[in-house]
């Protein structure tokens, strides 16, 4: 079972999407939070896999609410799946400089939210394509960092995985795109998050871009 926590500070969207996720048989709501402080303490006592998260919030938002729990060193094992009316470039950005795993639109289709959730509590990366041309754009716009820690550590070919991670690549599409097995590419994956610090794919996407790995546009 996928424990999942709710947070938005309208309680009927809570129960709108309370009832979503309970009807999903591999889903199991374990809490509810009316604001950021809530969900924090809320994370803390019933240690949920997923955390859907909405940003506008009264008191702490949801992206500090993000920050506290993912913590600064990564080390934290809940996922936070950002979902919101509002797709504003500064959110989905900061959204994943907080830590989030996913980003999505309230005005999602329902089985595509449950297969959000799926995805993310896996440990994949997740962003709306409406939220992903957004954040390539936010990234143009964005001088790069003068160094990105680990990424000198980085073999050429761990460069070019990390690349395609930056795209959007399964690690399926991955295999075959470099012609290793599916085993070998998850390795890869792996080695490119303990060497770059990063909890997710959703944080490799955001050190590819920022370190000129990829840059908007490229194919």
């Amino acid at each position: 079972m996928i424990r999942v926590a709710v947070v938005d500070d309208q309680l009927l969207v809570r129960a709108g999407f309370r009832v979503l996720l309970d009807s999903a048989s591999d889903l199991d709501v374990v809490g509810e939070a009316a604001d950021g402080f809530e969900a924090v303490e809320l994370v803390k006592r019933a240690a949920p896999d997923v955390v859907l998260m909405d940003i506008r919030m009264p008191g702490m938002d949801g992206l500090e609410a993000t920050r506290r729990i993912t913590g600064a060193d990564g080390s934290a094992t809940t996922r936070v799946l950002i979902l919101t009316t509002f797709d504003l470039d500064e959110y989905v950005y900061e959204a994943l400089r907080a830590g989030a795993s996913g980003f999505l639109l309230k005005d999602t289709l329902p089985e595509d939210l449950l297969a959000a959730v799926r995805v993310v509590a896996g440990g994949d990366a997740l962003l709306a394509p409406k939220v992903t041309r957004r954040l390539i754009e936010e990234f143009a716009r964005r001088p790069a960092p003068n160094h990105t820690p680990g990424l000198d550590s980085l073999t050429d070919r761990e460069l070019e995985v990390l690349a395609l991670v930056a795209r959007g690549l399964s690690n399926a599409e991955l295999a075959a795109e470099l012609f290793m097995s599916p085993a070998t590419a998850k390795t890869h994956v792996s080695r490119l998050l303990t060497k770059l610090n990063s909890r997710d794919r959703a944080q490799l996407v955001m050190v590819a871009y920022e370190a000129g790995v990829v840059s908007p546009g490229s194919n």
